[in-house]
């Protein structure tokens, strides 16, 4: 298998706000001799081999005026703080930051950024500096498999090397080669005080007497600091900038307060985790609950609802023939732990099952005692308790794999250890024998899976399970000796805890595609066990369970602990199962569960309490100023900067509405926002979005909460006699066609509208200077010296009109091909529409042609989408959406919060994701003339030219009791137009179109905010 990269939008972002801080440098790849060293004579015939390359130089047109105000541009456009000054720092002038949470692709974005810099600026000499031999292994990685990805896309592979101080001849060819080159460097290798780290600085005999930091150095090297916050201590900073870097660009999700320069990119742990860019955190808590007065031992596994009465599974001890062992049993009402124990005394006194809760997951005994799942109680011994989580460990994998098998998915767990002697031991021979973990892990996996209910649909997955052995489906990776056996990874950093076995990478490495492949011959492994010191610098897109089998210690972070899954999963052709792929499922499908040696809540917290230490510097509180300054965009495009009164006017519609109670948002706020329903100030209406973005920003510890694994207690079953209903099986006969678009519109009326619409609505911002002069006539106050009051501004002015500034004349634009490439048109289209223009308007490509070329192609697709909706039409295919669409998800909810048991629905319960979708639900549940409904699921859409598009309900009515008996709706929580975005109402549009094509009038389609709203439409 190849892993498949594919192109995403916010690692585009965070490339092009790099290179937009620089635009006016001009493209320019100078050459220079180079140093040749002694004893070396030079002929006519290797005069090239020490022509070197180098990057160059920001020119002196472009002042640090320029820069700086670029760089607020980008950082008001991306919601950060603009700074203040260019913040140099002790290596170099020039620091970007760039802030990227765990498993977005950090690696994959600056490799992107470097080949944008060349593309623009003829940049072409990286180096990559890394804390760590682990995170220096990873990069290598990254670079390896995103080399043909990234060759295809732009023409020309990197070429990429990692510093060995053993190796210099790889440092002449950095220097000589012209293409794109990168040196991948583990901050060690020039800053620790071994010998081999001191060669960099020394003049070496095999290197004819050179210096290899003196041939880096004249490259003029763009830095690249991965993880800055481990690499930049105060010697690491002085000696990078003997590297003489042009700039320094740092990636990290953890920076630094004090060590943030000029940020022009942030994607966080919150924001990545709204976008659904990583996968959802969910946690199975064991909670000790102490002896009781019996000292029996009960675990509350877990609490399982269906349309019969709920059951529990309970482990509780049971006495053999020779000894008391652990038993697992799904219970009911009124079971007897004593009798079913072989009478064992610590259950004699009222071990009696009272009640079982599906509500919040809860089993109360006779005697009192109440466990909730999760919950332990009696004699718990430390390795029961790794038991336990195996044990879960296991149940989860099993959950995640049924329910992504036939998605192609590969489920892989993986168990981090402090020892190796507890997975794996040696005899006096060497040969290998399991230990404790491996056995453990072999008893409740053949328990597990020999105790499976198999299902009607499951023939495939079950013969998956039983073309493998619970030996072979175990794996370790651990350093190896020399001896060949596993052995201990040596701690690199103590205190972190982490190692630099580069044998044990390298194990990782080299099986991370094995690991994804699905064929249980070629790779059965699907349960991982490492060194729990191994947890930085890699990790697998389909690690779906972590479970550390050890004491987690204050050194471990929790967030640490779970990156090694945090990446979206990919399916047996390497494909990314983003949102671009499963729409709204994507974290349904990609969900991380952490099986902890705590309680839920315990965990929970402290992974709260990191998450909001990574994003501190985000608003706590919504305020006035929250607004003000902030740059917003309207449907159209157009920009403008909220000024003081505007944003008292949307603070005080905020709290009017309801949205904010002392400066936090309310419930309220949120609900209408899954509605689709949040009001604006009348000032901002058309900018909804842009303040809706700008309300994302405030930290909210609700949307950083994990799932509690446990919670999901209703696992949603088809009614088969709902399946076999008449009326559901003519609901599906007219809407489960398949259909084709086919768009035929007039380019020359579109060239037409693109040129009203640029003539009207093209307002290109002039690129203009502000000078302010003031003066500090005395310092009243410390506050009033940190506020800036102090100076009193005398006098003002700008540079523009008389004064222009042009956008420097020696960058060259291919106006026409950039907006081919950003419209589809074709040259001839755009070089008419360019020509048909005003002269007034285009005259305005002079003074900042970025801003012209995006906010040109923005009008035009505006009206090429207008097209393409007015003239789509729809023609039903021969093919058709199959019933095990509603069979195959697993959908799981929990009762009582999102989950609610249903009557007319297809499936025994209804899971909602909004209160406006239960309401209606209630409604259709309970009215009489409804004969069945059931919620599409995602894997029904409707191909549109503007994406997938997923209608929400299917109803079908008795007949007699309506005028239309099959409708299918939308349900949004606000009916006005306007508040629907454009993209929507073309969805919206196009669904009307296919539903006529391939029922007549036969089903109604509309969108509805109530069931009042649908009953009006099908009376009709």
């Amino acid at each position: 298998m190849r892993l498949q990269f594919k192109h995403q939008k916010f690692q585009a972002d965070a490339a092009k706000a790099v290179v937009d801080v620089f635009a006016g440098q001009p493209y320019l790849t100078p050459t220079y001799m180079m140093d040749r060293g002694s004893n070396y004579q030079l002929s006519l015939l290797d005069k090239d081999e020490f022509m070197g390359w180098r990057n160059e130089p920001i020119v002196p047109e472009l002042s640090d005026a320029m820069i700086l105000e670029r760089l607020r541009k980008i950082q008001r456009a991306n919601q950060i703080k603009p700074s203040e000054r260019i913040e140099p720092s002790e290596s170099c002038k020039f620091n970007l930051t760039i802030e990227m949470e765990t498993g977005v692709g950090k690696t994959y974005t600056y490799i992107k950024t470097m080949y944008e810099l060349n593309k623009h600026y003829g940049w072409s000499k990286f180096i990559v500096v890394v804390p760590s031999i682990a995170i220096r292994e990873g990069v290598y990685k990254s670079f390896q498999v995103t080399r043909d990805h990234f060759a295809a896309e732009y023409g020309e592979k990197i070429r990429f090397f990692i510093y060995n101080s053993a190796q210099l001849t790889e440092i002449d060819r950095f220097a000589s080669d012209s293409s794109i080159n990168v040196m991948i460097i583990n901050s060690q290798a020039f800053n620790a005080r071994g010998k081999n780290a001191r060669r960099i600085y020394m003049k070496l005999d095999e290197f004819r007497s050179r210096r290899p930091i003196d041939i880096i150095a004249k490259t003029n090297p763009i830095l690249i600091i991965d993880e800055p916050q481990s690499v930049e201590g105060k010697q690491t900073k002085e000696r990078l900038r003997t590297f003489n870097p042009l700039l320094t660009l740092r990636y990290s999700a953890t920076h630094k307060s004090d060590s943030i320069y000029n940020m022009v990119y942030r994607l966080d742990a919150m924001e990545a985790y709204n976008k659904r860019l990583v996968k959802k955190i969910a946690v199975k808590g064991i909670t000790e609950s102490g002896s009781t007065a019996t000292e029996g031992y009960v675990y509350l596994e877990g609490i399982n609802l269906s349309k019969a009465d709920p059951t529990a599974t309970i482990e509780f001890d049971f006495k053999g023939a020779s000894a008391i062992r652990k038993k697992t049993m799904k219970v009911g009402i009124g079971f007897n732990l004593y009798d079913h124990s072989g009478n064992l005394d610590e259950y004699k006194d009222g071990f009696v099952v009272k009640f079982i809760d599906g509500r919040d997951n809860s089993v109360e005994f006779l005697n009192g005692v109440k466990l909730f799942a999760g919950d332990v109680v009696g004699k718990v011994s430390e390795d029961q308790l790794r038991r336990i989580q195996i044990r879960e460990t296991i149940l989860s994998h099993i959950e995640r794999e049924r329910q992504l098998f036939h998605k192609g998915i590969k489920v892989l767990s993986l168990f981090f250890i402090d020892e190796v002697a507890k997975y794996k031991q040696y005899d006096e021979g060497g040969n290998p024998y399991n230990g404790i973990y491996a056995d453990m892990f072999e008893e409740e996996y053949e328990d597990i899976v020999g105790h499976m209910q198999r299902e009607f649909g499951d023939e495939e997955y079950m013969k998956y399970l039983d073309a493998i052995s619970a030996h072979d489906t175990h794996a370790g990776y651990f350093s190896i000796d020399k001896k060949g056996m596993m052995t201990d990874s040596k701690l690199s950093d103590k205190k972190a805890g982490t190692s630099d076995d580069i044998d044990a990478y390298d194990l990782i490495m080299k099986n991370k595609e094995l690991l994804l492949d699905r064929d249980p011959k070629r790779s059965p492994v699907r349960f991982i066990f490492s060194h729990s010191a191994l947890r930085e610098g890699w990790d697998n897109p389909n690690v779906f369970q972590i479970c550390t089998l050890k004491q987690s210690s204050s050194e471990v972070r929790k967030r640490q602990e779970v990156g090694r899954g945090l990446r979206l999963c990919v399916n047996q052709d390497g494909e990314r199962m983003d949102a671009a792929v499963l729409g709204n499922d994507v974290q349904n499908v990609n969900i991380l569960t952490v099986i902890a040696s705590e309680s839920y809540e315990s965990f929970a917290k402290g992974l709260q309490t990191e998450m909001a230490d990574a994003v501190a510097d985000r608003p706590v509180a919504v305020t006035a100023e929250l607004f003000k300054d902030k740059v917003i965009v309207d449907a159209r495009g157009n920009e403008q900067v909220v000024d003081g009164n505007t944003a008292a006017a949307i603070f005080e519609d905020l709290i009017f509405n309801g949205y904010v109670k002392r400066g936090s948002l309310t419930d309220k706020y949120y609900t209408d926002k899954a509605n689709g329903d949040v009001k604006v100030a009348e000032e901002v209406a058309d900018c909804r979005d842009a303040i809706i973005d700008i309300l994302d920003s405030v930290y909210d510890s609700r949307a950083m909460m994990p799932e509690n694994a446990r919670d999901k207690n209703v696992e949603l079953q088809v009614d088969p006699e709902k399946l076999a209903m008449p009326e559901f099986k003519a609901l599906w006969q007219r809407i489960s066609s398949k259909s084709v678009y086919v768009v035929d519109f007039d380019t020359e009326e579109l060239v037409r509208k693109s040129i009203s619409a640029l003539n009207r609505d093209l307002h290109v911002p002039k690129i203009f200077f502000k000078v302010e002069t003031g003066t500090m006539e005395e310092i009243k106050s410390k506050d009033e010296l940190l506020s800036g009051e102090s100076f009193i501004k005398s006098r003002s002015y700008t540079y523009n009109g008389s004064k222009r500034i042009h956008a420097n004349s020696s960058v060259k634009y291919d106006l026409v091909g950039k907006l081919v490439g950003e419209t589809g048109l074709t040259r001839k289209a755009v070089v008419e529409i360019l020509t048909g223009i005003e002269k007034s308007v285009f005259d305005q490509f002079r003074y900042n042609p970025e801003e012209f070329i995006i906010k040109a192609a923005g009008l035009i697709n505006d009206e090429k989408a207008t097209a393409i909706i007015q003239h789509i039409a729809y023609h039903m295919l021969d093919e058709r959406y199959d019933t095990d669409i509603f069979t195959e998800p697993t959908i799981k909810g929990k009762l009582g919060s999102n989950a609610m048991k249903a009557q007319r629905h297809l499936y025994d319960h209804i899971v909602y994701d909004s209160t406006n979708e239960r309401d209606f639900a209630v409604d259709l549940d309970t009215n009489t003339d409804v004969a069945v409904y059931v919620k599409l699921p995602d894997s029904f859409y409707i191909a549109t030219p503007v994406g997938k598009y997923n209608p929400d309900w299917a109803i079908a009515f008795y007949e007699g009791t309506v005028k239309h008996i099959y409708f299918v709706a939308e349900t949004k929580g606000s009916m006005r137009s306007m508040e629907l975005r454009l993209i929507e109402e073309s969805k919206i549009h196009c669904a009307r179109e296919h539903f006529k094509a391939i029922s007549g009038n036969n089903v109604v389609y509309d969108v509805v905010d109530s069931y009042q709203a649908l009953l009006e439409k099908v009376m009709k």
